[in-house]
């Protein structure tokens, strides 16, 4: 057969076909289609017919083992207008038409072995893609097993191991040494170090004892513990951190939405270009080939790696924050965080700890540092106010002699006194000096005229109206803040702070840590209002809160970023959720955004130059120069454009996103001290 000028690919003979392939032809194909027409001969020698009707027997079983994975969905596909399976279902359904009627008699061309090697190929991508997808989507299953199938639940001294779900709250659970812990709850006896890393991320074991909290699925070790059971199932953390996964994966973002239209569009655009091959070549006179070309367009078009492009990246991307402690509860924040302009923190609980804590010390000539404390905490030590917790507690870590105290006395707004070997001791604050008329030594009036200045609280120590000492106390700053602020400046952002606090204690802590803006004195209502002054001009801001008066600020942020343990209201109101009290983690959470935009750009650039270029190839483009894509190439070409795809999104997982925060047990830094 002449085909119109164009050159001659096949030759095909009463009894032999002499085949001259392009260049663009593979190994694979070739030792396909031995294979294929080997077996086909032998299967007839063996049963002693000479029937050509073998490898459409063959190629129909094929045809019907591949029926579930594209020809069933095929109809699902162009229901929910995406087509994907749908190209490759009218692909393969063209080459089985076209090696029919050859067989029949009708062309003389037959493509049963192309057409097998491209099923097979088909169904083996078909194969990787969906591992892939599962591989990524296995945060969830990851999270699944964290569980122990059973627990030991202590009743009176007799210990029962009961399968998990018939645990109760306000059971007694027995975790040993290794083992998971079944449930949330709080130590009752013994002390252990937990494992907490595969929930918040923390590389660092954390000890628990008595009045612990514990969580589900994490791993105790160096001793044992019993654990009153307070939430059990869907209550505990680690099924709200599943749901939260869950969902994350599930949903989805302004890219996909891209994606998919982009998606949809090419299965119009594939079917467009199939017709044109089958009419042009048709007309041309290269009627055999013209179906064989046709659908080879329809395999090579399919966008599968387009429609897999941002899927993946999404679900990767989630487990991989899941697994650093960042829990993506909307999907378009995570995609916002890499935009941002401005993050706005918090004050108190974010960037500080939110519990007073002594930061100095100060003593008169002739009086040691360590008599002034225990003297300071023998008075507070019946006190319940929280400043007079501080001190008691600071002399308990110093482990400092115990001194009797008798006739306490609370001095309402200044303070209080006691009796100590025979003297008058009152510990108080500025109005206490006032009131009983006393002056402090120079020295220590400018160390406490400084503290006054910084917003810290001063304590001063008394007896027998005379100074003895004081002591500044501070809402402690977290000493990862400002690494987390500085990190923030090194992405190009600008870090503020937000505070109910005086401006003398907000400009302090901003001075301390570097941060660029503050809004203080700012009324619990007001905070979603100063987050609408940093949002001027344009600028988009993250909001990192705790509180529940944080909520509203977190809603009107362009990002809310919830602290984990913070409150319910707070958590809900967010976009992310940090596991762990470390504000170190919102540069994770923006650098995971950042990273899962470009692999998604990345995917999409490929699969799209991918089909621009392949579908004139696929259509013959090329052939007068001698180069025609076979369908198995094709097939080849298709699963390999998928593949890439899969494993450009796989290298997310290499993105570092964790650090090793410092514990929330660890003690507290020894205070600075001064002598006047």
């Amino acid at each position: 057969m002449q085909t119109t000028g164009q050159p001659r690919l096949q030759v095909r003979t009463t009894n032999t076909r002499a085949t001259r392939w392009p260049r663009s032809a593979t190994s694979f194909g070739l030792a396909s289609r031995s294979l294929f027409r080997w077996s086909s001969c032998r299967a007839t020698s063996s049963i002693g017919l000479a029937t050509p009707f073998l490898p459409f027997l063959a190629q129909l079983c094929l045809h019907r083992f591949s029926e579930r994975s594209f020809f069933s969905t095929a109809a699902w596909s162009l229901s929910a207008a995406r087509g994907m399976m749908t190209l490759i279902s009218l692909g393969i359904t063209v080459a089985f038409l076209t090696s029919l009627a050859g067989t029949l008699g009708l062309f003389k061309i037959e493509v049963w072995w192309e057409l097998a090697t491209l099923t097979t190929i088909m169904i083996l991508g078909h194969w990787l893609e969906m591992r892939a997808v599962s591989q990524a989507r296995g945060a969830l299953s990851a999270l699944a097993a964290l569980l122990p199938d059973t627990a030991e639940r202590v009743i009176s001294e007799e210990i029962q191991t009961v399968p998990l779900l018939d645990l109760r709250v306000g059971d007694v659970v027995l975790v040993r040494p290794g083992t998971r812990v079944p449930a949330d709850g709080t130590v009752i006896d013994g002390a252990a170090d937990v494992d907490e890393s595969m929930i918040t991320g923390e590389s660092r074991s954390v000890s628990k004892g008595l009045g612990a909290t514990v969580i589900a699925g994490t791993v105790a070790s160096g001793g044992s513990l019993r654990v009153r059971v307070t939430a059990v199932g869907e209550q505990t953390a680690l099924s709200g951190i599943m749901r939260l996964v869950g969902a994350a994966q599930a949903s989805g973002s302004r890219t996909q939405a891209i994606a998919d239209r982009a998606a949809a569009m090419l299965f119009y655009v594939a079917v467009v270009a199939g017709a044109i091959t089958l009419t042009y070549w048709w007309f041309a006179g290269d009627r055999e080939h013209a179906l064989t070309r046709t659908a080879t367009v329809l395999i090579i078009a399919c966008p599968h790696a387009l429609g897999l492009a941002i899927p993946l990246v999404i679900a990767i991307s989630t487990s991989l924050g899941a697994q650093n402690g960042l829990l993506v509860k909307d999907r378009l924040a995570l995609e916002r965080a890499r935009d941002l302009d401005v993050v706005v923190f918090d004050k108190t609980g974010t960037l500080t700890r939110g519990a007073p804590a002594l930061s100095g010390v100060i003593v008169a000539p002739g009086i040691r540092e360590d008599d002034l404390l225990a003297h300071a905490a023998a008075v507070e030590s019946d006190s319940e106010h929280p400043l007079a917790k501080v001190i008691v507690a600071e002399a308990r870590r110093r482990r400092l002699p115990s001194l009797a105290a008798t006739q306490f006395e609370a001095l309402p707004g200044r303070g209080a006194q006691a009796m100590i070997s025979g003297e008058s001791v009152a510990v108080g604050g500025p109005r206490l000096l006032s009131d009983r008329q006393v002056t402090a030594p120079t020295e220590l009036a400018k160390a406490t005229a400084t503290w006054a200045a910084e917003g810290k609280t001063v304590l001063s120590v008394l007896s027998q109206h005379r100074v003895l000492g004081a002591f500044a106390v501070e809402d402690e700053i977290r000493p990862e803040s400002k690494e987390a602020v500085e990190e923030l400046h090194r992405l190009g952002m600008r870090v503020a702070m937000i505070t109910g606090d005086s401006k003398a204690v907000a400009e302090s802590v901003a001075r301390r840590l570097g941060v660029d803006e503050v809004a203080a004195e700012v009324l619990p209502a007001d905070k979603a209002a100063a987050i609408e002054r940093f949002q001027a001009g344009g600028r988009r801001v993250a909001m990192v809160g705790d509180g529940v008066n944080d909520a509203p600020a977190l809603v009107t942020a362009n990002v809310g970023i919830a602290i984990g343990t913070g409150t319910d209201v707070a958590v809900e109101s967010a976009g992310i959720v940090l596991v762990r009290s470390d504000p170190r983690d919102v540069v994770g959470a923006i650098e995971l955004s950042r990273a899962a935009y470009r692999k998604m750009v990345q995917n999409l650039v490929w699969a799209t130059a991918y089909n621009l270029i392949a579908i004139p190839v696929a259509a013959g483009l090329l052939l007068r120069w001698g180069v025609e894509l076979p369908m198995s190439v094709g097939a080849v070409a298709m699963s390999l454009s998928t593949l890439i795809v899969a494993v450009n999104a796989q290298l997310l997982r290499t993105v570092k996103l964790g650090r090793d925060a410092i514990p929330e047990t660890a003690p507290a830094q020894r205070a600075p001290t001064a002598s006047a």
